[in-house]
């Protein structure tokens, strides 16, 4: 272990952010540098459990409990202590395609599951693994390494997000020569247009993309299977095809004025922020501005979307924001059915919660909230919404909402974003092909073995799964490829 000593020593400690007043200013990430001398006591703070949690990966009540991807994140912990940063970036390239990613906008299900998060706080986890594969390339370590071999084998991938590009890293150092195809402008997924600039900059993105370009990766941008590209082409033209297109079907808002003006998903309001950003070459209705800038803002959502839509209008200069979430208040800390190793279920005040608290004074979240309508102006665009406090009762085994008498409200609202999560993925390339669906609508193929019912097609990620975390679709590409090369090859050497 880094220090028999060390986790009775030192305290947790992250690096600090800008002031949340001076970081809505702009859109660049906001965490300031943190001192390797600062690190390297952090990583002397990890006990190298003799049987460690904050690797296993498991799923415990539902919730993630350990790294999904398996890192070996006591063995790093170790070496950073050490100032051994080579080592541990190969520990760390060993189960991560993409530190860089996890690093910025995974929640570190490994620190929940950390042994000195039962008594203390638990090891930075996800700061020294950002800090590792940052250094990395900062001293050169990280170059293109395309494979000796090729196989003649292809494998098209459709779809660029996480899974998409974790499934492609790995087949292309199996040799195999791999397409992705990618209806946006620009390579990434989520990982650009569904996530903020202020948590994931998107020349980190391009930067690993470039890489994986120049290691053999083809990428075809602007291209829609199943509609610019007819799914059985990939059929003829490829030896296998991957579906990692995501779960990208948002759940709508079942309320009376839906159709007003100034009702957004809260994809479209995020994408069309980045993409502005960025200077799209999309000239189409999805690349238009959508400004929260002098309104009243309404999110409806409490999860990491919600968070975002919140972190972004804020950057727009709302005049007021509020967030509604349909559950309870969470606890201040774990409860005795919320044990360890399990995900903490316990409030978390988020950084867009955190800027709206700085600029208007209060946390802008209601909980246990329920929308009844939404009312619009002579000109059809939406005014204010009217809403209920709710109560959670059992009925018929069930746990529902009930209204609560005398609680209506209205609330003034010129935009309203919907971040209700996602139903599934979109049906046009999975009807084309004829693959099966399980009860939710996702692609049905079995976990650990990613082959859907029609031989040759498999899937993975958020398409596969439903709606998850990043982590979790790496972990889900690496385990197709390691399936797609079997399939080629009738043997494979991939670790997924």
């Amino acid at each position: 272990m880094a220090k028999p000593t060390g986790f009775m020593e030192f305290e947790r400690e992250l690096p600090a952010d800008l002031p949340p007043q001076e970081r809505i200013l702009h859109w660049k990430e906001f965490h300031k540098p943190f001192a390797e001398e600062k690190l390297r006591t952090q990583g002397a703070r990890c006990m190298d459990c003799g049987i460690p949690f904050c690797h296993t990966g498991k799923l415990l009540n539902g919730m993630a409990a350990g790294c999904p991807i398996h890192n070996l994140i006591p063995e790093w912990n170790d070496l950073v202590y050490r100032g051994m940063w080579q080592p541990a970036l190969e520990r760390l390239l060993k189960t991560n395609n993409f530190p860089e990613f996890t690093g910025r906008v995974c929640p570190a299900p490994c620190e929940g599951s950390c042994t000195e998060g039962l008594n203390n706080e638990p090891v930075t986890i996800k700061n020294i693994e950002l800090a590792i594969i940052e250094k990395g390339f900062a001293e050169g370590w990280i170059t293109p390494e395309p494979p000796a071999v090729r196989t003649g084998k292809t494998v098209a991938i459709v779809g660029s997000g996480p899974s998409g590009l974790a499934c492609a890293d790995l087949l292309n150092r199996a040799g195999h020569s791999v397409t992705v195809f990618e209806r946006a402008d620009r390579i990434g997924g989520l990982l650009i247009y569904g996530i903020p600039n202020m948590k994931l900059d998107k020349q980190v993105v391009q930067r690993r993309i470039d890489l994986m370009a120049a290691e053999g990766v083809n990428f075809v941008t602007k291209t829609e299977v199943g509609k610019d590209l007819p799914a059985e082409k990939l059929l003829r033209d490829f030896d296998a095809v991957v579906l990692c297109g995501g779960a990208t079907k948002p759940r709508d808002l079942p309320a009376e004025g839906r159709e007003l003006k100034g009702i957004h998903f809260a994809m479209e309001f995020l994408t069309a922020n980045t993409r502005n950003l960025l200077g799209s070459s999309l000239l189409d209705a999805e690349a238009a501005t959508i400004s929260a800038r002098g309104k009243d803002v309404i999110v409806i959502g409490g999860g990491d979307t919600g968070t975002d839509c919140v972190g972004t209008s804020l950057r727009h200069g709302c005049r007021s924001l509020n967030q509604f979430e349909i559950l309870d208040r969470p606890p201040t800390s774990r409860q005795p059915d919320n044990p360890w190793p399990e995900w903490p279920k316990v409030l978390k005040t988020d950084y867009g919660q955190e800027e709206a608290i700085a600029v208007f004074g209060d946390d802008p979240r209601t909980f246990l909230i329920q929308t009844k309508r939404l009312v619009g102006d002579e000109n059809g665009q939406v005014k204010e919404i009217h809403t209920v406090q709710v109560e959670w009762v059992r009925e018929n085994g069930r746990m529902i909402p009930r209204e609560v008498p005398g609680s209506e409200k209205v609330w003034p609202a010129q935009l309203v974003l919907l971040a209700m999560g996602f139903l599934g993925p979109e049906d046009q390339l999975l009807g084309q092909l004829g693959v099966e669906r399980d009860p939710r609508s996702n692609v049905k193929a079995e976990f650990g073995q990613f082959a859907t019912s029609v031989p040759g097609v498999f899937s993975a990620g958020d398409m596969r799964r439903g709606q998850s975390l990043v982590v979790w679709a790496i972990h889900e590409g690496r385990g197709a490829a390691r399936e797609v090369d079997r399939y080629l090859m009738g043997k494979t050497d991939l670790h997924g």
